[in-house]
């Protein structure tokens, strides 16, 4: 059994690393039919071949999910976080394709107290790579956490 672990464990400047996923078609397919967004470039093997990428690439916001649950898998917050408050500063700056190694580096940007002494504001900065150790998307997580208090 893991030690219960609290906001207070975590300090500005601290990182941590996921193991990494491989995007399949699978991914790509299953978000399109969940999401609704079949857009060609992520659909159509022929109109991708005429873009600039050469092929097909995998949907942004789902980069963004896999990212999320990687870094949910690795159980980083325990069953310290009460909950998602937002994400800021989203860039796409790669593309992702199927068949590219995805995985996340994290690191604590921010601490803050709350008004109740329990709880606490972080900000999580999530860097995706891509195999080749490229930053494909950025964005800043915000959690609630539970303190010791």
């Amino acid at each position: 059994m893991s030690e219960q672990k609290f906001g207070d464990d975590f300090k500005v400047g601290d990182r941590y690393r996921t193991h990494g996923i491989t995007v399949t078609e699978a991914h790509v397919v299953g978000w399109a039919g969940l999401t609704g967004d079949f857009y060609p470039l992520h659909m159509d093997r022929e109109y991708a071949a005429r873009t600039q990428f050469g092929e097909r690439l995998a949907h942004g916001p789902m980069i963004f999910a896999l990212a999320v649950g990687l870094v949910a898998q690795a159980g980083f917050a325990g069953e310290a976080a009460i909950a998602w408050l937002g994400v800021d500063g989203m860039r796409m700056l790669a593309p992702v394709k199927i068949g590219d190694t995805v995985r996340v580096e994290v690191l604590v940007k921010d601490t803050r107290v709350t008004r109740d002494p329990r709880k606490g504001v972080q900000v999580w900065e999530y860097s995706v790579l891509n195999q080749r150790e490229e930053r494909v998307l950025v964005f800043d997580y915000q959690l609630m956490f539970h303190l010791r208090g």
